[in-house]
C-alpha cells in the first residue's frame, strides 16, 4: 500500500473521435467492464485523490495496460 494519497489517472470517453490521437488506446467493451466502446485519452493525464475514488469499474488486461503505458511514453516523449 503507497502512503501516497493521490493517483495517477487517464480518463476515458466513449467519442470514438479520439481513437486516432497519438498514444490514446482503444478500449473494446469487453475489456474494461464498461458497456461502450471507449478510448484511453492518455494526452488528459489528471491526477486524484484516492478519497475521489469510490469503486472500480473495470480492469484492463495486461496486453492494453501495456498499450496505455506506451501511450503515456508518447504523451511524455520518452
Amino acid at each position: 500500500r503507497s502512503r501516497i494519497a493521490t493517483v495517477v489517472c487517464i480518463p476515458l470517453t466513449s467519442n470514438v473521435k479520439w481513437a486516432t490521437a497519438p498514444g490514446n488506446v482503444l478500449l473494446p467493451p469487453g475489456a474494461t467492464g464498461l458497456s461502450k466502446e471507449s478510448i484511453a485519452n492518455v494526452s488528459q493525464i489528471v491526477t486524484l485523490d484516492k478519497t475521489d475514488l469510490t469503486e472500480r469499474t473495470g480492469k484492463l488486461p495486461r496486453a492494453k495496460l501495456e498499450l496505455v503505458l506506451s501511450g503515456l511514453d508518447v504523451v511524455l516523449g520518452r
